[in-house]
């Protein structure tokens, strides 16, 4: 499993999103460069693209995105060096951990990030990628970039 390293520029557009979504789930894609073939290497995300949040039923607890929207994200990346790395979301009034439905409807490969958000206040952001041997979320650390600094989060 692979940490990942994320611009606090791109936090930020978290962060922006899942204020103006909240009281629901905010939802995006993780864009980053291309993993290296060390496996020690952390994933290098670039930036957030948004979503739209297409659950049918309570957005309060719950986000969907649909396969077309998914599928327009990665045709968008085709040329520019770039690639689909992961998926973000928020997490209105609870912690920033994944849910047992977030976990049944996550892929292996991928990075997540997840936001807490309250009325009041954006918190923090935790990231995580599903094992693929027991299909269960595992934290893994998050280096915050910001500029020449480095924040080492979680994991």
């Amino acid at each position: 499993m692979r940490a990942v390293d994320v611009p606090q520029s791109v936090l930020e557009a978290i962060a922006v999103h899942a204020r103006a979504a909240y009281p629901y789930e905010c939802c995006g894609f993780l864009v980053a460069r291309p993993d290296t073939e060390d496996a020690a290497a952390p994933r290098s995300i670039v930036r957030a693209l948004p979503a739209s949040n297409s659950y049918d039923g309570e957005q309060r607890r719950r986000f969907l995105v649909r396969p077309e929207e998914l599928r327009d994200a990665e045709r968008g990346l085709e040329g520019t060096g770039e690639v689909l790395a992961g998926f973000y979301h928020s997490h209105p009034d609870h912690p920033a951990r994944p849910s047992r439905f977030d976990q049944d409807h996550a892929w292996p490969w991928y990075s997540y990030l997840v936001t807490t958000v309250t009325s009041d206040q954006v918190g923090e952001t935790r990231a995580f990628e599903l094992d693929p041997d027991t299909s269960e979320f595992a934290e893994v650390p998050m280096r915050r970039r910001a500029g020449d600094a480095d924040t080492l989060v979680g994991g």
